[in-house]
């Protein structure tokens, strides 16, 4: 289950065609045709209006789902920061959430769990800020008073103590991101050495701790006057409203906030280099070494950008990429290699980043870069290559648009950085248009003998590594001290503040409207006489068709000393077939615009894939064709092999991957097959041989243990048809799954993972419990909703985030199947407050039951009752609806059938429930972190003293 952070990442950075828009200066001119044909008649409708204090609003109606996507946008982020005052946008993004003079303490994220809402959220950029939301629609009136209350009423409620709290959140977030990470200090390095002092995009978004615990209670009041007025932002709402209607409350709720002064725009700046800079740095969580090169690029909607992001595909993505076939494939120096270009409002930046197998240096790298881009210049550019990638581009395209939240966020992008929003209508075009001219031309001006930046991170103690010519770079690490341990925040109701005048009784929450009845889908079944089961979905909103071939088996049909089998046939089954080359099978997926993946799981094997509907027959025939021939080449298998490797060096120095993968050993007990990772071991993964994937493949992966599902704008008489071939050629094979074996509950107790240094302790509380199967899953995920279920609402979140400021986010859940799985709690905590932390859990899951009030229980019932508006919008949606219906033989409506069972869940109830499923006695309580400074303390929770998982020899 996850939890809706406030991300400091560019969420409508959904794919190239949702960043980049277009100028009036077309790239491709009269004499170089297109490749391909222009976009279809598909558009997105919109109505653009403008209060007269400058708000811009932008309305887009789609009536698929009774449900609507509130999204406030700002004209600011880290570039318009002020030297000494870094991450200041961010720090600010999270104030907002916290008070508004009308909704009081917490309002907006109480007001979300009430109204079923997906979380009040937002992000922060180099350039803009945004809040965001999608609610059942009887609750639009209650986001647009509240969206007004934070544009207007807010500034007043932000105190010393709440700045001083949200302070140490954001610092928090910081080392979860950056700081404790491998690489996470690579961007920094970059900016730093791309963009001169003081250049806006010389720092990161995030900011530097100095720079945030130096922010002053002014400088939020400056910030905010200066930034957070009417004629800098944009809002835009989406979805199932009417017009009319939503223009008066628009108008009510924000007419009479005051226009703030005029905001100059920022001209461009785009970064020069004069020479080739080299940075190293030996990174205390980098397991192997990482290549970055950096090449100055271009804003957004220039006109060179569209033929970049193609540039990019051309020479990195996929089996014919010059990149991979150098790299990966001749030289086998890396898994992967990949190459991006980033365009932000005043400048750019092209980016290629690999991370090198242990041990191999980077200038071997870097020599087989430069081989593959002779090659590049060599071969050149196909007319077919050229329309792989425009297929590619159209299907993301609409992909990009399956919800109405992310309709709002390109919308508010498109207005504030293009000043249309009308681009949304138009970028596509801009991206077909472009011709193999344009790329050369590209090529030549911006990468070819060009200076770039590299950074070469190294694991420590291996400089050898880095890339010859290379200086050490400047990274502020932060020291763990035990200082600041065990702060107090006086967030009390009490603290007075001046209300701002209105022109009428803003504290009163407007009321619901209509109640939405939810979009249940119609799901239609059948079966094929080999047996394989057909689930699907009709829905004609997107020219698009999802679906999923699953087989129930993957690591649970695996032998312990061969582990990781399944997940390298599923990688296999991507490499070729008997008739087509591992390059010849990719491009035939591209040229349809599709995309076809294959993952293992714990419990399964999956063929995924998305697809144009007019495509739909000719891909299924693909997905036919890699399941009845796979290629089984010997190459790919030890590429495949050479990549498994690679992740799980990886996974070994990153805290959170160490935690996930110790506590499922802990779980299950070191003999259990559930408690591997399934990627494998080192030892496992090199033991296992091609003959053993073709044993798998030949004995589990029948039709008997398999299931299709499928959502879109297709018809069940038309899946049916085109599953035919397989119902011929795919015989019935009798696969016996393994019982599943319960293991012996362990005893309570508290384990330590060393990862010396470690800003963050990464903690896992759990234990083994339910299966979703399981009559009580359902209500212990209710009872779960007020104690960690329920993001910003939950009582772990309010207390050790918003109360203490100990985390960037905690979570709780249960995640099980048709088996029983664990209920976890996780968090990354400040390294000293490891146990502060861990003791403030143990202490709220002791008293839940007994302090589980009416109130929570209207709240938690309020929530789940009109979440159902939201919960079949976008295709994945539905197709976990389909997952569920087959997996577990449920009906298609046991979602009302759950609403039954909210509605009559008692106080009573809970308390029983949170006894026997939320038991601190029950629990393994795992910390990862730095053993040295924080494991004597943690003696002191009661739990006996800690078992060191990791003792040095």
């Amino acid at each position: 289950m996850k939890i809706p952070y406030r991300v400091n990442f560019l969420l409508v950075a959904l794919s190239a065609v949702a960043l980049a828009a277009c100028t009036n200066n077309d790239p491709a001119t009269a004499a170089d045709k297109p490749t391909s044909t222009a976009q279809s008649a598909f558009s997105i409708n919109y109505e653009k209006f403008v209060l007269d204090n400058g708000l811009e609003v932008v309305f887009h109606q789609d009536d698929s789902d009774p449900v609507t996507a509130v999204a406030l946008t700002f004209h600011v982020g880290s570039a318009r920061e002020l030297e000494g005052r870094t991450g200041f946008a961010h720090l600010f993004e999270h104030l907002l959430f916290l008070e508004s003079e009308n909704l009081g303490k917490g309002g907006l994220d109480k007001m979300s769990s009430r109204i079923g809402g997906s979380g009040a959220n937002g992000s922060t950029s180099r350039d803009r800020t945004n809040y965001f939301q999608t609610v059942p629609n009887d609750a639009l009136e209650k986001m647009i008073w509240a969206e007004a209350d934070k544009l207007g009423f807010f500034i007043n409620t932000v105190t010393e103590e709440v700045l001083a709290k949200e302070k140490q959140v954001v610092k928090n977030e910081k080392r979860q991101g950056t700081d404790n990470r491998p690489y996470g200090h690579a961007n920094y390095v970059v900016g730093k050495n791309l963009y001169p002092a003081d250049h806006p995009y010389n720092w990161q978004v995030i900011g530097s701790l100095e720079d945030l615990q130096n922010a002053t209670l002014q400088d939020v009041k400056d910030f905010y006057n200066k930034w957070y007025v009417p004629n800098n932002a944009t809002l835009v709402i989406a979805g199932d409203f009417d017009a009319k209607q939503a223009k008066a409350w628009v108008h009510k709720y924000f007419d009479e906030i005051p226009r703030g002064e005029e905001i100059t725009p920022l001209a461009d700046r785009p970064a020069t280099l004069n020479k080739t800079v080299k940075r190293y740095y030996e990174d205390n969580f980098a397991q192997l070494p990482e290549l970055r090169l950096v090449w100055p690029g271009v804003d957004l909607y220039h006109p060179d950008a569209y033929a970049l992001d193609i540039l990019m595909t051309l020479l990195s993505e996929g089996k014919s990429a010059p990149l991979n076939k150098v790299i990966v494939e001749d030289k086998q120096l890396t898994s992967g290699v990949s190459m991006y270009n980033r365009n932000s409002e005043l400048a750019g930046e092209i980016m290629l980043i690999t991370r090198a197998y242990p041990g191999t240096p980077l200038d071997d790298v870097y020599a087989g870069v430069e081989q593959a881009f002779a090659q590049f210049e060599q071969t050149g550019i196909s007319d077919e290559d050229l329309t792989r990638i425009k297929a590619g581009i159209e299907t993301d395209y609409y992909a990009n648009l399956s919800s109405v939240l992310g309709k709002a966020f390109q919308l508010a992008q498109y207005n504030i950085f293009a000043d249309d929003p009308g681009y949304i209508n138009r970028e596509l075009q801009r991206y077909l248009s472009v011709t193999d001219k344009d790329i050369q031309r590209v090529y030549q001006q911006y990468l070819k003998g060009k200076p770039f930046i590299a950074t070469s991170f190294v694991p420590k103690g291996q400089s050898e590594l880095m890339l010859a010519g290379s200086t050490p770079a400047e990274v502020v690490e932060e020291k763990i001290v035990a200082e600041g341990r065990g702060e107090s925040f006086d967030l009390s109701e009490g603290a007075g503040y001046t209300k701002t005048p209105t022109r009428f009784d803003r504290t009163i929450e407007p009321p619901y409207g209509d109640l939405p009845v939810p979009a249940v889908p119609a799901v239609w079944q059948s079966e094929l006489d080999n047996g394989l089961g057909i689930y699907g979905i009709e829905t004609r909103e997107l020219p698009l068709v999802d679906f999923e071939l699953t087989f129930k088996g993957g690591l649970m049909l695996e032998q312990s000393d061969k582990v990781g089998v399944s997940s390298l046939l599923a990688t296999l089954m991507q490499k070729g077939t008997a008739t087509k080359t591992p390059e010849a099978l990719e491009k035939a997926i591209e040229l349809l615009g599709a995309d076809i993946s294959v993952y293992s799981g714990k419990q399964s094997i999956t063929i995924s894939g998305t697809t144009l509907a007019k495509h739909y027959n000719e891909t299924i025939a693909l997905v036919s064709e890699m399941l009845l021939a796979p290629r089984w080449d010997e190459k790919e298998f030890e590429l495949a092999k050479q990549e498994a490797l690679s992740t799980i060096a990886q996974q070994r120095a990153n805290p959170s991957s160490i935690a996930d993968n110790q506590y499922y050993k802990l779980l299950f007990g070191e003999d259990h097959i559930l408690s591997n990772n399934p990627l494998g071991t080192v030892e496992s993964v090199n033991a296992i041989t091609l003959d053993d994937l073709k044993q798998y493949y030949a004995a589990y992966l029948s039709p008997t243990v398999a299931s299709f599902h499928v959502v879109g704008a297709i018809d069940a008489d038309t899946v049916t048809a085109s599953l035919q071939p397989l119902n011929a050629a795919w015989p019935a094979i009798a696969v016996t799954l393994p019982a599943f074996e319960s293991p012996s509950h362990p005893e309570p107790a508290l384990y330590f993972y060393d990862v010396p240094g470690a800003k963050q302790s990464e903690l896992r509380f759990g234990y083994l419990a339910l299966a979703e199967t399981d009559p009580d899953f359902y209500p212990a995920t209710l009872m779960n909703y007020k104690l960690g279920g329920g993001g910003f609402a939950s009582r772990l979140m309010q207390t050790l985030r918003e109360g203490k400021g100990y985390t960037y986010g905690v979570r709780s859940g249960f995640s099980g199947t048709d088996i029983p799985g664990p209920f976890t709690i996780s968090s990354g905590v400040r390294t000293n407050v490891t146990y502060e932390s861990a003791a403030l859990v143990k202490e709220i899951l002791a008293d839940y039951g007994d302090t589980f009030t009416e109130q929570d229980l209207e709240n938690t019932k309020s929530y789940f009752i009109k979440s159902a508006a939201r919960q079949f919008e976008t295709g994945n949606a539905k197709l976990a609806m389909l997952e569920k219906v087959s997996r577990y033989g449920w009906q298609a409506d046991y979602v009302k059938q759950r609403m039954t069972l909210v509605q009559s869940i008692t106080q009573q109830d809970i308390a029983k429930l949170a006894s026997k499923y939320a038991d601190p006695d029950k629990l393994i309580w795992l910390v990862v972190g730095d053993a040295e400074t924080q494991m004597p303390r943690l003696t002191e929770l009661g739990l006996g003293k800690p078992v060191l998982l990791n003792p040095k020899h």
